[in-house]
């Protein structure tokens, strides 16, 4: 991967390559997204346009055939990745990542709407047989409140899942930025990932009490715990650095991960909003890491 991040950097046209292709072909817009801000991390907005523009006429292409992924992931991890060169903090772009999400959910909804109340309404259907006797117990007034999120749910899900690909793209960037210009700072600035206790707890109440305050409001839960997923998976690569757990945890949190997700993925969560409130990294996470990785040394 290194040398695909040198051969971005070589120039011009080695960057327009790269970020043009990738958006073009199916299922490559993370890796458009990723090399559009890298560039847009080293060279700034101004000089990155020139390069940014053709991966924006390709995503524009598949928008207009009925697949806004590209478009939203690419647009997203470069606003990301132009607040991230302003003022280096990766708690206020997970924080932004959240209001990025709403944007997907309204790209989402006006592309795939229909799609995703159809199947909102299969989901309805096998309900009863999901939940069993729990099901039947319910009033008529919950079961229709229950269906009536089915399809904010999904398409907060949906939109999930594309905010963290679009982290994911912009980590990659940052990545490839350290190892060419400063290498181990992308480590230190992840591992330094936390948030203070009451940004955290807004983050909580956004994912309990969104759907309680309207079906609409259901998109929250998926949105806003994926910053505190980030800042869980920090807090355990942090305590690994600091030797605090042996290096196999890792390996164990990522394989768990993919296999029991429903499990690992709210832990992490958990996770991060102890850290909050008792720092458990404390002041040592700004002695393991190189400093900024802004590619200026």
């Amino acid at each position: 991967m290194r040398a695909l991040a040198e051969f971005i950097m070589r120039g011009r046209m080695q960057a327009i390559l790269v970020v043009g292709v990738a958006a073009a072909l199916p299922m490559l817009f993370w890796l458009s997204a990723a090399a559009g801000s890298l560039v847009l991390l080293r060279r700034g907005l101004n000089d990155a346009l020139s390069v940014l523009v053709w991966a924006i006429v390709p995503a524009l292409a598949w928008w207009y055939f009925g697949d806004p992924r590209t478009l939203l992931v690419l647009l997203g991890s470069l606003g990301l990745a132009l607040l991230l060169r302003n003022q280096a903090s990766w708690a206020r772009v997970m924080l932004c990542s959240v209001a990025l999400g709403l944007l997907y959910v309204w790209g989402l909804g006006a592309v795939f709407g229909e799609p995703i109340a159809a199947l909102a309404g299969e989901l309805q259907k096998i309900l009863p047989e999901t939940l069993s006797g729990a099901y039947e117990q319910f009033s008529d007034e919950e079961r229709a409140r229950l269906g009536a999120l089915l399809a904010p749910v999904l398409t907060g899900l949906l939109a999930a899942l594309l905010q963290i690909v679009t982290l994911l793209s912009l980590m990659l960037a940052r990545y490839w930025q350290a190892a060419l210009y400063n290498p181990g700072g992308f480590g230190g600035e992840f591992r330094a990932l936390r948030f203070p206790p009451v940004v955290a707890i807004m983050l909580l109440v956004g994912m309990l009490l969104g759907p309680s305050l309207g079906a609409q409001f259901a998109v929250l839960t998926p949105l806003c715990s994926v910053p505190l997923v980030f800042a869980g998976v920090a807090l355990m690569h942090g305590l690994v650095a600091q030797g605090r757990l042996p290096r196999f945890w890792l390996v164990g949190l990522y394989v768990t991960l993919v296999l029991f997700m429903q499990l690992i993925y709210p832990l992490l969560a958990v996770l991060a909003i102890v850290d909050s409130l008792f720092d458990f990294r404390g002041r040592a996470a700004g002695k393991n890491g190189a400093g900024p990785a802004n590619g200026e040394g």
